[in-house]
């Protein structure tokens, strides 16, 4: 097959997922492993280690995109990633099993995705997100990490001698899936970038839609799988952490270290419709949470729904 060919892409766009997925679930469970044999419960590794590590994939599409293609990749990854991890991570997870949602995580994660969101508006409302609102961004992010810690802490505290002796060991072979994991992201995220970008761009769709669609679902990929098997063994507490914690990472993380990198351009577009589409997003979940502590399949259709008519929008 010649290179830049249609076939070329949509193998490097199968590759690139295949690649990105099989990263993120060596990174996720060498990661929730470690986490777990020191103590952590599982709500709290889902918005923290796994969530942290899912995020990872965004990380590497923004800021490679950024730097190799255009900010309107990165910027629409990040949108569009939390979009779909609100409509259709959760939504899908909700369907399999309604999601009770922890005391812990409305309370304390929760407000946190819900700044994180109204930061991003706020701060690129102008234009422009550069070096001044990326450090408001990691500033905040730090403000999550404190909480978190403290919340770690009290957690570690509580632990008796005899759990202790439960855990299991902490193993060089969980860390060798870590490594193995970040390789394998960075390797995916590239070819998404390339296949993703040039099949879609021959077909005359802008950087902004792909970023919002193709690269969006791609690098939510991990945080369905995640979720889904979570839901299947129910473990709501998990599958909603890591979604919240996502969200929060996304924004705060890698929104924020992507604008120290390179400032970042809002287009009037991005302004008039996908912010206001990451916001109603956001305050559904938070309705949808608060409502019962809990997302019912119902609820969960509502989210699958909601999702799927954003994307018919987004169609030219």
């Amino acid at each position: 097959m010649p290179l830049g060919s249609p076939a070329t892409e949509l193998l490097l766009l199968a590759a690139g997922v295949g690649l990105l997925y099989a990263g993120a679930e060596l990174l996720v469970k060498g990661a929730a492993d470690l986490a777990l044999a020191i103590g952590l419960k599982a709500s709290t590794v889902g918005v923290t280690v796994v969530a942290f590590a899912t995020t990872a994939p965004e990380l590497f599409v923004a800021v490679l995109g950024a730097l190799t293609v255009s900010t309107d990749i990165g910027l629409g990854a990040i949108i569009g990633s939390n979009i779909a991890n609100i409509g259709l991570v959760l939504g899908v997870a909700a369907l399999i099993r309604p999601l009770a949602v922890s005391e812990t995580v409305i309370e304390r994660h929760v407000p946190f995705m819900v700044l994180a969101a109204l930061l991003l508006v706020a701060l690129g409302w102008n234009g422009r997100i550069g070096t001044v609102e990326g450090v408001v961004l990691l500033a905040t992010l730090t403000g999550f990490t404190f909480v978190v810690m403290r919340r770690i802490q009290r957690t570690q505290s509580g632990i008796t001698a005899a759990q202790r002796q439960e855990m299991p060991d902490a193993r060089a072979r969980d860390v060798g899936k870590v490594v193995a994991g970040i390789v394998a992201l960075v390797l995916g995220s590239r070819w998404l970038i390339e296949g993703g970008r040039e099949l879609l761009a021959a077909a005359g769709y802008s950087d902004l839609f792909i970023g919002l669609t193709v690269l969006a679902i791609g690098t939510s990929l991990p945080e369905l799988a995640a979720s889904v098997v979570a839901a299947v063994r129910d473990e709501a507490s998990f599958s909603v952490g890591n979604v919240v914690g996502s969200n929060i990472y996304n924004v705060l993380a890698v929104i924020g270290i992507l604008a120290l990198i390179t400032p970042i351009d809002v287009a009037p577009g991005v302004r008039a419709f996908e912010f206001p589409a990451l916001v109603v997003f956001t305050v559904l979940l938070v309705g949808l949470m608060y409502r019962g502590a809990r997302l019912s399949r119902i609820d969960g259709a509502v989210l699958v729904v909601s999702y799927v008519v954003f994307v018919s929008l987004l169609l030219p």
